[in-house]
């Protein structure tokens, strides 16, 4: 088993892939949700030309809002009314017909193996061998993406984090046949959008969601079986050992429908009944109650 290590320890150990800062001029991003908005969103705002793609014209309008919106607003809070505007390097399209001219593609579609699959086969027609492409994904590993290549060393795990403009690291995973050279493209093209990363080895969920989704679950089991109230699991969390956010308000903000998806596929994967998702999160998400997405989780949220 290959040692987990951080991207400065990688860049000095592993010399053997071949170093050199290179330039990604033109990324690709598959899914314009949450997660894939955000990301179209971080590599426009650091000067690339990205083409963002999304099979529905309606969600390409709403991504293309939303990332207007969050520039000003991020804009703001930097204090930095002269940073690049993401827009003018965005561009949207409903087929994955440009995506052949990328350097470099990251798949966000919805934490469905079935759909994420006919993407991944179709990368693999269109793309050379030598473009990277990185899942993100909350729990699929990274070497069932790879097996659906003929070049499976050029896969790699990207696990970003909502919102994605706003966090300075990314978990950054190696699949059992990932290259050690395209993980350093990988983590050359997140240092040249100014962010930090950690690689890890395969494993379902990684390092963050094996453990995160524990806590979200398990704190769910609390609110259904009225040990506490959601307000109040949150505040103790908060209060006591100094979460920014409580474990619920993190499971509205990732997404109940996301949460279920990945705890089903952790707990098939591992065969481990602690990672049974709780009966009120599946509920909740039979109901449309998705969290900030959707207006409504465990709390209400406007839209």
């Amino acid at each position: 088993m290959k040692e987990p290590v951080s991207a400065f320890a990688y860049a000095e150990h592993e010399s053997a892939a071949g170093r050199g800062e290179g330039t990604f001029n033109r990324v690709a991003v598959i899914g314009a949700g949450v997660i894939g908005s955000g990301v179209a969103h971080l590599f426009a705002q650091s000067g690339h030309k990205v083409l963002l793609v999304d099979n529905t014209r309606a969600q390409l309008d709403r991504a293309t809002t939303t990332i207007r919106k969050n520039a000003k607003l991020y804009n703001l809070l930097r204090k930095d009314p002269q940073a690049i505007s993401p827009i003018d390097y965005l561009t949207v399209a409903e087929d994955l017909a440009g995506v052949a001219e990328a350097d470099f593609v990251i798949e966000n579609i919805t934490e469905d193996w079935d759909l994420k699959r006919i993407v991944h086969e179709e990368l693999n027609r269109v793309l050379a061998p030598h473009v990277p492409v990185a899942a993100n994904t909350s729990a699929i590993p990274i070497t069932r993406f790879g097996s659906l290549y003929e070049h499976p060393e050029r896969v790699l795990g990207m696990h970003f984090m909502n919102p994605v403009p706003l966090m300075p690291l990314v978990e950054v995973i190696r699949g059992d046949r990932t290259s050690a050279e395209v993980l350093d493209k990988g983590i050359q093209l997140l240092r040249q959008a100014g962010r930090e990363s950690i690689i890890v080895n395969d494993s379902p969920g990684f390092v963050t969601n094996r453990v995160m989704m524990l806590m979200v679950n398990e704190a769910m089991f609390l609110v259904h079986e009225n040990v506490a109230s959601a307000q109040d699991v949150d505040r103790l969390f908060k209060t006591c050992f100094g979460h920014k956010m409580g474990p619920l308000e993190t499971a509205d903000l990732i997404g109940l429908d996301t949460v279920l998806r990945s705890l089903e596929v952790i707990y098939a994967e591992l065969n481990d009944s602690k990672y049974r998702p709780c009966p009120l999160l599946r509920k909740m998400v039979y109901a449309g109650r998705n969290g900030r997405k959707s207006g409504e989780g465990f709390y209400p949220y406007e839209l």
